[in-house]
């Protein structure tokens, strides 16, 4: 039970980097073009004829900003589409189209219920819970939290429905056809719903809100520390994402506007040009001391105590996920080097130190804000820029100094004194370093006869280090970790897959997590395509077809020319429509005896005629040469 709920979990907080990861663009277009056309910048340096109001610069900066107004603006309905996206098993993109008729019907309901049925002006004494939102004047604002509603409850359906056969009268709305109609019905019921029950769960978070806000520096703390000592399981978005985008974080009143969110409240803030309210702004600002400074200073403690023999091996590890840290606020490269080496290290003296920096940040009323991690591009752009009068950025360096000194001297000491096993310590020598792609080659090259690119030797590793392909069920990825769903946890080699560059290993039940850092979507792009192409073998022998749809999958293959002629599948209302490398290869007498009315096959382009059914003969396809039947 313990297991199926943490992989519930984790792949929900996997679904909310798809909208998370949009923030970045989007906040450099609204950080740019909010500094720049502010009031306090604008005349601190006396640049009213360049940046002044109906210049050509001014008129370009604002539209950059109400660019990356839009997406804030809309986080909601991203959130809905990314849950959708992200928690289907297959046939993504119709779960993504339902997520989105759902989230406007859920919102349809939602507000005419309200009109009919409720009483708009004592829904108002609550701040914040009527808004506009989309093309609706007068609704209730349920935030990022109704589109992850909307999101899970559209998954649901979808897997459960998304190959459903419906009466020959009805059969062209069978399959993934009917996902967008059972959505919005069940959009509507939802709308009403929490038409009625939202009042009370608003009213509810913003208490919960008011009581961490009640906590003072020990809220801040536990935030910081929970923060930080959850990233190992992955399930760190969880848990701050309802302080960054809902009442929890806070609520403000800004030009007039109930904001809720603390991300919200400070990018709010920034584009109207108001000083950053320190109390949102407490949940991103004490980061960027530990990531910037701090943790830079812990990677040179660990390198300066290694072994002399291995320290040009550990200079490459330390420096490379030092500068990821220091840029983009991503440190997980560098806490899984140490993570499991000493636990303690990482929870009884990082997670601590960290917790303290947002405690002095908070106390020392910064201001800064950001929209992923606390690297130096969020610090310059949402710090320096917007001004100090703004943003109080100063004492982020002169903490970050002083951080910097005591994960020094602090690491130094805990690896000296206990002997800790850091990388470059280990008693029996083993590769530490982050691999690129010459690096894997230059690995692989005394040892290999193949000459499949190095991104499928990788791939191929990978997936031996998982168990074999025939242990793979799912798998999908965040912003630094492949997130892998397995039928047999024993199975993962974690040697195997720290060979291959995996800077740490974490496997619960039938759930790994494999963290490479940020090229992790280059990885899972490779792993797919090795797993779809004709040479991908990496379980220890073939699956035989062991049910219906997958003898009749294997048949149409087989008519198709065999898994080696085909280069894509794909289908419309009532045909497969296949592209195949030699049109000769295809069996028409083979592939009507799988059903098929009719094959029309012209130079390299195939098209087997089934009918409505075609949908879900296609999603079986998919799912036999995926090995997920």
């Amino acid at each position: 039970m313990k297991d199926k709920i943490f992989e519930g979990l984790q792949k929900m907080g996997k679904t909310f980097m798809l909208p998370i990861a949009l923030l970045p663009v989007a906040g450099l277009l609204l950080g740019i073009g909010s500094s720049f056309t502010g009031d306090s910048f604008v005349s601190l340096y006396d640049l009213e004829w360049l940046l002044g109001e109906g210049t050509v610069l001014y008129g370009i900066l604002t539209v950059l900003k109400d660019c990356g107004t839009i997406v804030f603006d809309n986080l909601p309905l991203l959130f809905a589409v990314g849950v959708a996206l992200g928690m289907a098993k297959a046939a993504k993109e119709v779960a993504a189209l339902s997520a989105v008729v759902a989230y406007f019907m859920m919102y349809a309901s939602l507000t005419s219920t309200i009109t009919n049925f409720g009483n708009i002006e004592k829904l108002q004494q609550t701040p914040g819970l009527i808004a506009s939102v989309l093309s609706f004047d007068a609704t209730m604002n349920t935030g990022v939290f109704g589109g992850i509603i909307m999101g899970l409850i559209v998954a649901a359906l979808h897997n459960r429905f998304y190959k459903i056969e419906l009466p020959d009268a009805l059969s062209f709305f069978s399959g993934t056809r009917f996902i967008p109609i059972v959505s919005a019905f069940a959009a509507v019921i939802v709308g009403m719903f929490l038409a009625f029950i939202w009042p009370y769960a608003g009213a509810g978070i913003a208490w919960l809100g008011s009581v961490v806000a009640e906590l003072g520096y020990i809220g801040t703390f536990l935030y910081g520390f929970i923060y930080r000592a959850l990233i190992p399981l992955g399930l760190h978005h969880v848990f701050y994402l309802p302080f960054w985008q809902t009442a929890l974080g806070g609520t403000a009143e800004i030009n007039g506007t109930i904001v809720e969110g603390a991300q919200n409240i400070v990018f709010s803030q920034l584009r109207n040009g108001q000083v950053v309210d320190p109390e949102a702004a407490k949940f991103f600002s004490g980061m960027f001391p530990f990531m910037i400074f701090g943790f830079p200073a812990a990677a040179y403690a660990m390198y300066q105590t290694a072994k002399p023999e291995r320290k040009k091996d550990v200079k490459g590890l330390m420096m490379s996920s030092s500068l990821t840290s220091i840029f983009t606020g991503i440190t997980e490269p560098l806490e899984f080097s140490f993570l499991f080496a000493s636990p303690f290290l990482y929870f009884g003296v990082h997670c601590v130190l960290a917790a303290f920096s947002f405690v002095i940040m908070h106390f020392l009323n910064v201001g800064v804000g950001l929209t992923f991690s606390g690297g130096l591009l969020d610090f310059v752009l949402y710090g320096i820029l917007p001004g100090q009068g703004i943003t109080n950025w100063i004492p982020v360096v002169l903490v970050g100094i002083v951080y910097a000194l005591v994960y020094y001297f602090v690491f130094r000491f805990f690896i000296t004194k206990f002997d800790l096993k850091t990388p470059g310590r280990e008693d029996e020598v083993a590769e530490s370093k982050m691999y690129t792609k010459a690096d894997y080659q230059a690995k692989k090259a005394g040892g290999t006869t193949s000459n499949e690119p190095v991104q499928d030797e990788m791939s191929h590793d990978i997936i031996e280090g998982l168990g074999g392909k025939a242990n793979l069920v799912d798998v999908d990825n965040c912003a630094t970790r492949l997130r892998v769903t397995i039928k047999d946890g024993q199975l993962v080699d974690q040697a195997k897959l720290k060979s291959t560059g995996a800077a740490g290993v974490v496997v619960k039940g039938n759930s790994a997590q494999v963290i490479y850092g940020p090229k992790v979507s280059n990885i899972k792009s490779n792993i797919d395509e090795y797993l779809a192409s004709s040479t991908s073998n990496a379980s220890a022998s073939p699956v035989k077809p062991s049910n219906p749809a997958d003898e009749m999958s294997a048949d149409i293959i087989e008519g198709l020319g065999g898994e080696e002629n085909l280069i894509d599948v794909d289908n419309c209302a009532t045909r497969l429509r296949v592209t195949v490398k030699d049109g000769q290869l295809v069996d028409q007498a083979k592939l009507k005896s799988t059903g098929a009315a009719g094959v029309v096959v012209k130079g390299t382009s195939a098209q087997v005629i089934y009918g409505p059914k075609v949908a879900n003969i296609k999603l079986n396809i998919e799912e036999y040469r995926n090995g997920k039947l």
